[in-house]
């Protein structure tokens, strides 16, 4: 019995590392944090949604509408002028404005669809910030219904009982009025535009990352790590030309990757049928230099950092764990943003996705549509900073014998035999 409980201690003490447990641990509080996230959507769902309100019409047909808004929405503005109830929503922060029409009523009467006019007031483009204008998509469908119920009651079969309302959409989005568009379909514009770079990256991130933190892992296994460092080449040479060497085929990875997943969203018809450059939201050739270069400096951030985990790797098998860390750091900020837009995350979230280096390209196409260059510009230095102190730390490492030596292990007591 003795051997078998040390052989079974000898498998735990060699599987159970930091590199191991960690990314275990992180990986349940990322799962916590998408129940939470779930949660709130349910929560956000059961909540009245905050607007305001212009009715202009004093026919019985608006005062159904303006009943089941009072019923089920909560109203801080009530008045007449347009400008004005926007700027009050505005400062509170609402969803929209709804403006019913001084011939609401007697439109619809005479076999014409009642217009409702609707701004939209879209605060993020991420999947949970448009779900206070599905709540307000939700009261506009139940105020059609109510009124075809009452066209009913009173006699009326024509084709109007079917689609008495229609919706004219405004969506004003940082400092953008887009008309004619739902913050829905905005969002679908912007995830079908933008989707493919943290898509990418990640994909990068993964095999490039993995390919530096293995080859470390099996130079250290198969010794030629240490004849490497006897050759008469400076340290930092040996560092930069990894880096160097693994940048390039990451940036050909990038590039098959984006041909071959463009192609693969085209396919699938995923591709926006609006025209984006009547909406202002295309990207100039500064715009897309911009995104590589921050596509590039968090390639080598990424590397960098790869190598760093790399020294701590004994061998082949060990350098397998050690990638993770890295994946996490791609997929939190992914998800993240695919959830809420930057600008209106929490603070501490917005502190920890920038923080993330290589969360910065994949907020960058995105921020550019809407000529948010701070955010981009201030990504790529803080990245620069990031890379240039990864890249020290790197070389320092390899300046002493700890890249030899360096390993992560968890202390497990040894058991000896009575």
């Amino acid at each position: 019995m003795s051997g078998l409980t040390n052989i079974i201690i000898k498998e735990i003490r060699e599987l159970l590392t930091p590199s191991t447990i960690i990314p275990i641990i992180v990986m349940a509080f990322i799962f916590g944090s998408m129940g939470n996230m779930m949660g709130g959507i349910g929560e956000e769902l059961e909540k009245k949604p905050v607007i305001g309100l212009i009715n202009e019409d004093n026919g019985e047909l608006s005062e159904i509408a303006t009943n089941i808004l009072n019923e089920r929405a909560e109203i801080i503005y009530k008045g007449n002028n347009i400008e004005e109830g926007l700027e009050k929503i505005r400062e509170e922060k609402a969803t929209a404005l709804l403006v019913i029409p001084a011939n609401f009523s007697e439109n619809i009467y005479a076999d014409e669809p009642g217009e409702i006019e609707v701004y939209w007031i879209m605060k993020g483009a991420g999947i949970m910030d448009s779900i206070s204008s599905g709540v307000v998509d939700g009261l506009i469908y139940s105020i059609k219904e109510e009124i075809s119920k009452e066209l009913i009651k009173d006699g009326e079969y024509s084709d109007i009982v079917l689609n008495p309302t229609v919706k004219k959409e405004t969506t004003i989005f940082k400092d953008k009025e887009l008309k004619g568009l739902s913050p829905s379909a905005i969002s679908g514009i912007l995830v079908s535009q933008s989707v493919m770079v943290p898509i990418i990256m990640m994909m990068i991130i993964m095999m490039a990352g993995g390919t530096v933190i293995s080859s470390m892992g099996m130079e250290k296994e198969n010794k030629t790590l240490e004849t490497l460092l006897t050759l008469p080449v400076k340290r930092s040479s040996i560092v930069l030309g990894k880096i160097a060497g693994s940048a390039i085929v990451g940036l050909l990875m990038a590039i098959i990757y984006m041909l071959g997943f463009g192609y693969y969203m085209s396919s699938l018809g995923m591709s926006s049928e609006i025209n984006l450059a009547d909406l202002g939201l295309t990207l100039g050739m500064k715009d897309y230099f911009l995104v590589g270069v921050s596509v590039f400096i968090t390639l080598l951030a990424a590397l960098s950092l790869c190598m760093i985990l790399g020294t701590f790797a004994e061998n082949y098998k060990s350098a397998q764990t050690l990638n993770l860390p890295i994946v996490l750091l791609a997929i939190v900020p992914m998800f993240l943003t695919m959830m809420k837009d930057f600008d209106t995350l929490p603070l501490l979230l917005k502190i920890v996705v920038f923080a993330i280096p290589f969360s910065h390209p994949m907020m960058a196409m995105k921020s550019l549509m809407f000529d948010n260059y701070l955010l981009v510009l201030s990504g790529i230095v803080y990245v620069v900073v990031f890379s240039v102190v990864m890249m020290w730390i790197i070389v320092k490492i390899f300046s002493t014998e700890r890249v030899l030596t360096a390993k992560l292990s968890l202390k497990i007591p040894k058991f000896k035999r009575r």
